[in-house]
This record gives C-alpha cells, structure tokens and sequence, in this order.
C-alpha cells in the first residue's frame, strides 16, 4: 500500500515540476537564458532528441516527405509519422509554437 502511496507521491511532484517548468519557460523573454537552462536541464543525447523532434516537426510542416525526413535527419519513419499525426491535430500545439517561433 505504502510503495503505490510512494508511486502517487512520486507523480504528482512530477506533475507539478513539469506546471512549474512549463510558467517558467512561458514567462521567460531571453532566448540565451532559454537555450543556456535547456543545455543544463537536458543530456546531450535529450538536448539532441528534443531538437530533433523539432526538426522534424518544422520539416513537415514546410512540406517535405517523410522519407526526405528520415534522410536527412536520420529519423525512422514512426517518429515521423507521430510528428505528423500531432501537426495535423485541430488546434494542435505543435503548429502554434512553429507560428509563434516565425513570428516577427
């Protein structure tokens, strides 16, 4: 009983670590500052996966197929299509960040 306490214990910091994460970053103005906390927060390898996933993200939705995709960034094609399924969602979240990061 006490190690599925420990467990709900566990998630729920973690839900509230990532609200946190989240109005920090929403409230954060400095692209240096953002990109300095994110090569300290992540791995190299999770720093590489997240960019990436952007890559591929921005790829699609300036058109190219996902086999160029999984070309040129040597991504398989499930990561891409999961990319894709989540671009094309009403409203998806990934569309309004890459308007948000084109805009002047």
């Amino acid at each position: 009983m006490e190690d599925n306490q420990d467990k709900i214990a566990a998630e729920e910091a973690r839900n509230h670590a990532f609200e946190e994460l989240s109005l920090a970053l929403s409230r954060a103005a400095d692209p240096q500052l953002i990109r300095e906390f994110l090569a300290c927060l992540l791995t190299p390898k999770e720093l590489q996966e997240v960019s990436s996933r952007w890559a591929l993200v921005r790829e699609i939705d300036s058109g190219t197929t996902q086999r160029e995709i999984a070309r040129k960034l040597g991504l398989s094609l499930c990561k891409i299509t999961r990319g894709s399924r989540e671009l094309k969602k009403a409203d998806s979240p990934f569309k309004r960040m890459i308007d948000l990061s084109t805009k002047k």
